[in-house]
């Protein structure tokens, strides 16, 4: 990337390392582009870590299981002079954002789950859409997520997938006791509220899987589409559905 004529920043532990420019002495809003390796969960860490960086990323998959991070190691080299030539589009995905009634605020790539966390039983959580009452959940948890989070905790319990590029939410019970308590998608232009009625510990509250909140019997916390965009790199030589096929192992084949 240097001999292409870009400067290269990195954390201060691999600065040195690589011969860049420590990530204290640049200035993060000229950046123009993230690179990150290793899966999934390091392009949440980034965006958690240095939420004022909004530059596009781009993700090398040193694991098995990403969606995000899609570039596999074997493809590092061809990627990157697909970066530099251009051959690339950016891709904007819905992000969401959640307040709780103690003031408390925060976002998410993939999703905002509320689990009974030290509870040992089951918890009860209301859900109002719009101001309109949807029903009372009595399960391990709820997720909701968006259309990039729903290949991430939400499939694993049972949710849709959804196209990353919809505007869209879907709200996953988590182990429900009633059975016919399933999946919701709904619309990202109306605020969702979810108030926990258990009269139990306090229930957790985590964004990405990553940061986490408390929310005590009687409280609510509300979740809406947020502002800000999530931008991942898209290059040519890629698409989503390959990407499906690939990581979910799906076995189909073309017929002619």
């Amino acid at each position: 990337m240097q001999s292409h004529g870009y400067t290269v920043v990195a954390e201060e532990e691999e600065a040195s390392v690589i011969g860049a420019l420590p990530l204290s002495e640049a200035n993060l809003k000229e950046a123009q582009l993230m690179i990150t390796m290793g899966g999934d969960g390091s392009i949440l860490r980034l965006v958690h870590k240095y939420p004022e960086l909004t530059a596009p990323i781009l993700g090398i998959n040193l694991g098995h299981l990403g969606f995000m991070a899609d570039v596999p190691v074997a493809d590092l080299y061809p990627s990157l002079q697909d970066l530099v030539a251009g051959l690339y589009t950016i891709e904007e995905r819905m992000m969401i954002q959640g307040r709780t009634e103690k003031g408390e605020h925060f976002f998410a790539v993939n999703d905002i789950v509320i689990h009974r966390g030290s509870n040992p039983s089951l918890i009860e959580l209301a859900i109002h859409v719009g101001g309109l009452y949807v029903n009372t959940f009595v399960a391990d948890g709820l997720i909701i997520a968006t259309p990039n989070g729903s290949t991430a905790y939400s499939l694993a319990a049972g949710g849709p997938i959804l196209n990353p590029q919809l505007e869209a939410l879907v709200i996953t019970p988590v182990s429900p006791h009633t059975i016919s308590n399933r999946p919701l998608v709904l619309t990202a232009d109306q605020e969702i509220q979810i108030q926990y009625l258990s009269e139990y510990h306090p229930a957790e509250v985590s964004t990405d899987g990553l940061k986490g909140y408390e929310l005590t019997v009687g409280h609510a916390i509300h979740i809406n589409k947020c502002p800000r965009r999530f931008k991942l790199v898209s290059l040519h030589r890629r698409d989503y559905y390959s990407t499906l096929r690939t990581k979910l192992g799906w076995s189909g084949k073309v017929r002619i």
